[in-house]
């Protein structure tokens, strides 16, 4: 789906015919277009109207690029990534830039809100750009960077729910959680590693089609990067915080747990050292206790007064 933004409004499903006379003028008016999920026709468009290198094509066909801007003779090519909360998980996805003198493309294969808002925003409001395409991409980046802050916001509210959710009761689950986000969380830096250094060469040079006084921009831009990257590896330490907190947890548990058998282990003991010492067959035994009912209550009061003596002892020493 093309949709096109130029000084006369907002045209969805743009054709051909619209975007290559846009293109033609483009010095005079300038323009904006938005392809999402490309087919062949946009491949044509992009490789045949605007002469964009193949190796361009090539990347948005494939995808599975990292954060980049490559310069070109008529125009940039830039590839940055927004994370989205999808599936009640983090997805990166990649955005692709052609930045010319007087024009702006970006290209995406799945829909971008953060986009399109951008567009109805524009169109409402047109002096948002100052009439300067160079704006206009300051305009589209600063979009798709913020756009990651919800979602970071997002997973730290969810380390702190599953930190709560590990102290009430460690499941196993929550252990496969734990290892899955930092996977995650692993990636979104490695990324945002790579997205920082892109913008901290634009603000050393800039976009060179659009320099003009854009690198005042483009730092705040950086700025957001930077947060960002600082969040992802607090983050990382909260997981691993997490991580040792279900350790921990689970510890504590399996204490508990063999304290409590080796209690009930060692009550066992001088009941079962009584029984066997007064079931043995010498015949001092057999004939001191000759008379059965002296000879259960013996055996019953020494038994109980052995476990309590241990019960008293196991309290005062704290293990109960």
């Amino acid at each position: 789906m093309r949709t096109l933004l130029t000084i006369t409004g907002k045209t969805a499903s743009a054709h051909v015919k619209d975007i290559t006379k846009c293109f033609s003028e483009a010095k005079q008016a300038g323009f904006w277009l938005d392809i999402e999920a490309p087919d062949d026709d946009d491949y044509r468009l992009l490789e045949d109207t605007f002469k964009f290198h193949a190796l361009t094509i090539e990347d948005i066909r494939h995808q599975n690029q990292r954060p980049k801007v490559d310069e070109y003779t008529d125009y940039n090519f830039t590839v940055i990534f927004v994370a989205v909360w999808e599936n009640d998980d983090i997805a990166l996805r990649e955005q692709h830039l052609f930045v010319g003198a007087n024009y702006l493309i970006t290209v995406h294969q799945e829909p971008s809100p953060q986009l399109a808002e951008l567009q109805d925003r524009i169109h409402k409001s047109p002096e948002l750009t100052h009439g300067k395409p160079a704006f206009l991409t300051y305009l589209a980046i600063d979009t798709l960077v913020d756009a990651s802050f919800p979602v970071l916001d997002k997973l730290d509210d969810e380390v702190d729910a599953l930190e709560d959710e590990i102290t009430e009761k460690a499941t196993q689950e929550q252990l496969t959680r734990i290892y899955h986000l930092k996977h995650t969380v692993t990636e979104l830096r490695r990324f945002l590693g790579a997205q920082r250094d892109v913008f901290q060469a634009l603000i050393t040079h800039g976009i060179h089609l659009q320099q003009q006084d854009m690198t005042l921009y483009y730092r705040d831009v950086y700025d957001h990067i930077v947060r960002q990257y600082e969040t992802v590896d607090s983050l990382r330490d909260l997981l691993t915080g997490a991580m040792d907190v279900y350790l921990s947890t689970v510890s504590n548990r399996l204490n508990q747990t063999t304290k409590a058998l080796t209690v009930i282990a060692s009550l066992f003991l001088p009941l079962s050292f009584l029984t066997g010492f007064f079931g043995m067959n010498f015949s001092y035994l057999v004939n001191i206790l000759e008379s059965p009912y002296s000879a259960f209550a013996l055996g019953l009061g020494t038994m109980v007064i052995a476990t309590l003596i241990q019960l008293w002892l196991f309290r005062r020493r704290g293990w109960l």
